[in-house]
């Protein structure tokens, strides 16, 4: 049995609470239903010891016995390991979700986390550089779009790369940037219907909450 330990911020403010990182973790773990623990370091306070973990001051990061991993997708990759609910066992299959895992974080991410930082920010203004970020993104989601006009999940059967993909497209359809991207939107709607993700998303936001409560006290 794994020794699994999901190590995030203690707090975090209201804006990005239900799409911090720890939130892909919880998910796998939860459709994997591997059991595992919680641990919390200061949000406001980085140091030696949180960076010899994540050295950029960052969450998630994952402890399996004596190993420590951090960087969301190299830990979905290691619950795959973990899990034939999250990784195909086929080298096929294996094959088809670990590219879909770097497709999501390479490819779809870095046009969406941009996109989606200047609308958090407000920062959306008609610019040249926000028209960039724009056209980034929709040509990304053009490419996009065919492929999951076609298929269910993207490996066949459910796995750690629709995690990633999934949560990498929850902040552009929260501005509604899926408008005309329809099977980019019913993808991530199965998606985000599923009990795994609902318990995930419900667990970071209560932790953050039980936070808020310490903080008030």
């Amino acid at each position: 049995m794994p020794d699994l330990t999901l190590t995030t911020f203690d707090w975090v403010p209201e804006m990005p609470r239900g799409l911090v990182r720890d939130l892909r973790v919880r998910w796998a773990l939860e459709e994997a239903r591997l059991p595992y623990r919680v641990a919390s370091v200061p949000f406001g306070d980085r140091g030696p010891t949180h960076l010899a973990h994540q050295p950029f001051g960052q969450v998630p990061w994952l402890t399996d016995g004596e190993l420590s991993i951090f960087e969301s997708g190299a830990i979905l990759l290691h619950l795959g390991e973990l899990s034939a609910k999250l990784m195909p066992p086929d080298p096929r299959g294996r094959s088809e979700a670990t590219k879909w895992v770097f497709a999501a974080l390479n490819s779809v991410e870095m046009a969406s986390l941009p996109w989606s930082m200047f609308k958090f920010t407000g920062s959306d203004d008609g610019s040249p550089a926000a028209k960039f970020v724009d056209g980034f993104l929709k040509i990304r989601l053009k490419h996009l779009e065919p492929v999951l006009a076609g298929r269910e999940w993207l490996a066949g059967a459910f796995s750690v790369a629709d995690i990633l993909m999934a949560d990498v497209l929850r902040p552009v359809d929260r501005f509604d940037g899926l408008a005309d991207h329809p099977s980019c939107r019913a993808y991530l709607a199965r998606a985000i219907a599923r009990p795994a993700f609902i318990k995930a998303r419900e667990d970071q936001m209560a932790h953050f909450a039980a936070a808020d409560a310490k903080r008030g006290a």
